[in-house]
């Protein structure tokens, strides 16, 4: 039966995240949820942006949230659109950014059947996600959107689901929105700061790893000042190189893969580690060994603004649990009471400039440090570069400065494909600044399909497709591994410059370094979609200079 106004749960469901500050949301359309897309069409406040994966809507809408702080926002369909969307919550929570995907369901008396498409959503997501739930009755919606809210927002930040079975979105419901729900911020304890104070005072070798779940600008901004009034060193967690800026006299680098191996050293030999905000995961600490689980000569300070994160991994000597922001610009003070200025962070900042910035080759026709060192010399300094996963992404994270705040969007559980789409949410959110995709070959044609929805959204940004034929990053391990047995890690590629033409872009190919950077310059002054396909050879394998050649001998 056709319907000439919106059913009023689903009607209550759009007003509540209008309630909520929602003010974009992220979708494949699906017959599940037809009357909250018919509810949107009356609802202002609320962008949609129309998706062509899935995998690529969720990966926006954690973008978003990794962006803004509040909840990114995609609904997708059941069964084949949920479980396409799984990567995007799998990434949220590994990231520690709020989003909230909905999932149409099957009618409430469908259930249990295997019906069309059906699946258990509480059960398949709740591994993976902060809150997995289904809401059955309209009248209990707004309490489940606030519930989502600050779920998603509060302590460590992550993902929520909430299925929305078919037929609950056409009931009659007298319900209201409930208020805008606000991240709780939590203050560190005085107390707390003082022994940490003091811990820094006696400490020899003092180190701070920054960055991560919470973290925001006012953050960036004190804990900065903090560090530089010290004189501590500070080292961004994996993918984290936005938590500081590259300028900052006392900024070491990052760790993660292929960091300055002297920055590996440093975290070794620190008799004192200040963690704010990194949960000290597997990529940072290069497989729980820098620095190792256990260490009788050296302390271990963790601040994080969820409790059940510290302890839970690393031991901690002096545990704080604060809101990023409230912590930094307490530190702040602190700091400014009673300097203890140490020499290391100048010094670590040096060695950091000196790896960080990229020397002239002529190894191969096209040289990626070359040209990232000239993206870095022509580009807006707050470019944000969005990347998915794959050993092309190192040559960004060692020779490129992530100046802005935020300008680094790239997932540190390692999914593919993320690049092209978190670039669209970029793109939408800060339209007035320059936002690059870099990608893979294989990386990029995992969601390179999200350009036709830059096109159609009027997006402006660059992608930067960077093609060696191959499966890189599992080819080295396989070389390693395996030398001269090459299996299953070959591509057969398209033309990625008339694939982009294909969608409305501007593109062009780039073999030689020369080429990039004219291709660079010509990308720069136009508006819109633009692609650069840079060619490279297999045999540049990372930034750190590994070969395939190289491997096989080591292997040999």
């Amino acid at each position: 039966m056709a319907h000439s106004t919106t059913p009023q749960a689903a009607r209550l469901l759009v007003d509540c995240l209008a309630e909520q500050g929602c003010d974009r949301i992220f979708t494949v359309p699906g017959e599940s949820f037809l009357p909250v897309l018919d509810g949107l069409v009356d609802q202002a406040q609320i962008d949609v942006v129309t998706c062509r994966q899935e995998g690529g809507a969720a990966f926006m809408a954690c973008a978003d949230g990794a962006m803004t702080q509040r909840p990114g926002v995609a609904f997708v369909t059941r069964g084949p659109g949920a479980t396409n969307a799984s990567i995007g919550v799998h990434v949220a929570q590994q990231d520690s950014q709020p989003m909230i995907l909905f999932v149409g369901d099957v009618a409430r008396d469908m259930r249990d059947r295997e019906g069309f498409q059906e699946i258990d959503f509480p059960a398949f997501f709740g591994p993976i996600a902060k809150w997995a739930a289904r809401i059955d009755r309209a009248d209990r919606i707004p309490e489940y959107i606030a519930r989502a809210y600050a779920t998603a927002i509060s302590g460590r930040p992550g993902p929520v689901v909430l299925a929305l079975p078919e037929d609950m979105l056409y009931d009659e419901t007298s319900a209201v929105p409930r208020a805008r729900v606000e991240r709780p911020a939590q203050a560190p304890c005085p107390d707390a700061m003082q022994a940490m104070m003091a811990l820094i005072s006696d400490a020899a070798a003092p180190l701070a790893i920054i960055g991560g779940a919470g973290w925001n600008a006012k953050a960036r901004e004190h804990f900065q000042l903090f560090a530089e009034r010290l004189g501590l060193p500070v080292a961004t967690a994996f993918r984290r190189q936005d938590a500081i800026s590259p300028s900052s006299p006392v900024y070491a680098g990052n760790l993660g893969y292929g960091p300055n191996p002297k920055l590996v050293e440093r975290t070794k030999a620190a008799d004192l580690l200040l963690v704010v905000g990194a949960r000290l995961g597997e990529a940072t600490t290069d497989g729980y060994t820098v620095p190792p689980l256990t260490d009788k000569d050296r302390t271990l300070i963790h601040v994080h603004p969820d409790p059940a994160e510290i302890g839970s991994v690393y031991p901690a000597d002096l545990a704080i649990c604060a809101s990023m922001d409230e912590f930094a610009e307490s530190a702040a003070l602190w700091a400014g009471e009673d300097p203890l200025p140490f020499d290391a962070g100048a010094q670590a900042h040096t060695e950091w400039t000196e790896w960080s910035t990229a020397t002239p080759s002529d190894s191969y026709p096209l040289d990626l440090a070359a040209c990232v060192q000239f993206m870095r010399d022509t580009l807006p300094a707050d470019t944000i570069i969005c990347n998915g996963a794959g050993n092309f992404a190192g040559w960004w994270h060692r020779y490129w400065r992530y100046n802005g705040y935020p300008s680094q969007l790239a997932p540190t559980c390692g999914a593919m494909g993320y690049g092209v789409p978190a670039a669209v949410a970029a793109a939408m959110r800060f339209p007035e600044r320059m936002v690059v995709a870099v990608a893979g070959d294989g990386d990029f044609l995992m969601n390179g399909q999200e350009l036709a929805s830059a096109a159609q959204a009027g997006c402006d940004l660059l992608a930067i497709v960077v093609d060696n034929s191959g499966y890189g990053t599992i080819r080295m391990h396989q070389e390693r591994e395996f030398p001269e047995r090459v299996s299953a890690t070959r591509l057969a590629n398209p033309d990625f410059a008339a694939l982009a033409t294909s969608f409305g872009a501007w593109s062009a190919t780039a073999r030689t370094t020369e080429e990039f950077r004219d291709a660079l310059v010509a990308a720069e002054g136009r508006s819109g979609l633009r692609l650069i396909h840079a060619v490279i050879d297999i045999e540049q394998l990372a930034a750190s200079g590994a070969s395939i050649s190289g491997l096989r001998a080591k292997a040999g």
